[in-house]
């Protein structure tokens, strides 16, 4: 008899205890719910539109006034919003694409295009083949003083500059592995150069064929008005410390999004959108208490290189990366005819972000927005400081990715009010008071080879 009483006691214990987690449990939830319901109230589309409208009247090119008129426009924004926001100035060196650029071979005008950090030169010499253009391909070649025809693969467009160049050979011609227009750049400025344009795969294998054939052609390189100097680009910041000062976690959330576009494309997606959804994410948490640190950043100078990001992390003592506890990356956050949102980490692993993200995205959509390897964008320079960081980003790319045609009318409020509504809760469930916190807490080191957003380099 007494054993029955004990086991009486112990399931009256135990329903008692689960019913007390049970309580626990949905208090937690509904708790969770309550506070979400402060973000997703706040959170309005049509506001990010118009910062938007205002970003994409003309191209933001790191380095020039107009993209000073950006960066001076999201530093007043978030200082009216009651922020000690910040200009911060950098250096890099920059480059101005050549005026004029032409390609003739035996006589016959061909249509290239040159490479960003392509040097001015005019060459008429003989074209010889040098395969991919490595150190191999050319290591019993005799190019001296002539153009040197290239494939594209293996190595990058700058190394089968440099390996070409380095031999004595006065210009090259690299074409296609691919049906289409080949764009990209040497990856930054160097002494070594010599002239370098680009033709298609059907235009290369042309040349190729009348070198195989023995007919020794002759060819003509001509790039004029190329610049390369020093120029200047600007990092925008912004802080929300703790609203506890004594009960603070300690930890800090980062925000950040490009505000420079490419040359001739009013960047309203690429990246006003994620610019435009910064500014309404420091709007909205101006005024949620929270006891974790939140900076708003946006980046200069992420077309030419991520050069922006990496000045950025390069600043940041010891203390402030291991305090950084996630990077919310946004870029191309609005386009109407660009697919779904996925997040891209730097090594394809899942962080606290993703997890944050994945957690939101279900409670508000019914299912965990997606993540998947990527690089090429401001998330990178973080990822390779060890700190867990994603990018938010819809995929596959619209159409007119980097083209005039990134304007406005290509935007849509939905895509925008959805991935804001994402973001904004999964940061407020890091950061918001009563909680405890995520237990995928920090920190997996990762380094990653640079990989640039604008522009091809292989």
């Amino acid at each position: 008899m007494k054993k029955t009483v004990i086991s009486l006691a112990v399931a009256t214990s135990l329903t008692l205890s689960f019913t007390s987690v049970q309580a626990s449990t949905s208090a937690n939830a509904s708790h969770q719910q309550s506070s979400e319901q402060k973000v997703l109230k706040k959170v309005n589309a049509e506001k990010i539109y118009q910062d938007i409208a205002y970003l994409s009247k003309k191209p933001r090119v790191a380095g020039t006034e107009a993209e000073r008129e950006a960066a001076t426009f999201v530093q007043k924004r978030l200082s009216k919003l009651g922020y000690d926001s910040a200009v911060k100035p950098f250096t890099f060196t920059g480059y101005t694409p050549a005026a004029s650029f032409s390609l003739s071979v035996n006589g016959t005008s061909y249509s290239p295009t040159t490479f960003t950090y392509s040097t001015n030169g005019n060459v008429t010499a003989e074209i010889v083949d040098g395969g991919l253009g490595t150190k191999d391909n050319l290591a019993n070649k005799d190019v001296t003083g002539k153009i040197v025809l290239v494939q594209r693969g293996t190595i990058t467009f700058g190394e089968k500059v440099l390996n070409a160049s380095e031999k004595g050979a006065a210009a090259v011609i690299i074409f296609n592995n691919t049906d289409g227009e080949l764009n990209g750049t040497l990856g930054g400025a160097n002494d070594n150069y010599i002239p370098s344009l680009a033709v298609t795969k059907e235009e290369g294998e042309k040349i190729l064929t009348s070198i195989q054939e023995g007919e020794k052609p002759s060819g003509t390189v001509k790039i004029e008005g190329a610049v390369v100097s020093e120029r200047t680009s600007y990092n925008v910041t912004a802080t929300k410390t703790s609203t506890f000062k004594k009960k603070g976690t300690n930890d800090i959330i980062v925000v950040g999004a490009h505000h420079d576009s490419v040359a001739g494309a009013p960047g309203a997606n690429d990246d006003a959108s994620g610019t435009a959804m910064v500014l309404e994410l420091a709007r909205v948490f101006k005024t949620l208490p929270t006891d974790t640190e939140l900076r708003f950043v946006t980046f200069g100078a992420e077309e030419v290189g991520l050069l922006g990001s990496e000045h950025y992390v390069s600043e940041l003592s010891e203390d402030e990366k291991n305090r950084i506890v996630g990077m919310f990356n946004l870029d191309m956050v609005g386009s109407r005819d660009a697919g779904d949102l996925v997040m891209n980490t730097a090594d394809g692993t899942p962080n606290l972000v993703t997890e944050l993200a994945q957690a939101s995205s279900t409670r508000l959509n019914g299912s965990p927005t997606p993540f998947q390897a990527g690089g090429r964008s401001d998330h990178v320079p973080f990822a390779e400081a060890g700190i867990p960081a994603a990018l938010f980003i819809h995929s596959p790319s619209e159409p007119w990715y980097h083209t005039p045609e990134d304007a406005l009318d290509k935007i849509s409020k939905e895509k925008l009010q959805n991935v804001a509504e994402i973001v904004g809760t999964a940061i407020y469930d890091r950061s918001r008071p009563d909680q405890q916190g995520s237990s995928v807490k920090k920190k997996a080191t990762f380094k990653a080879p640079h990989l640039y957003h604008e522009q091809d380099v292989k």
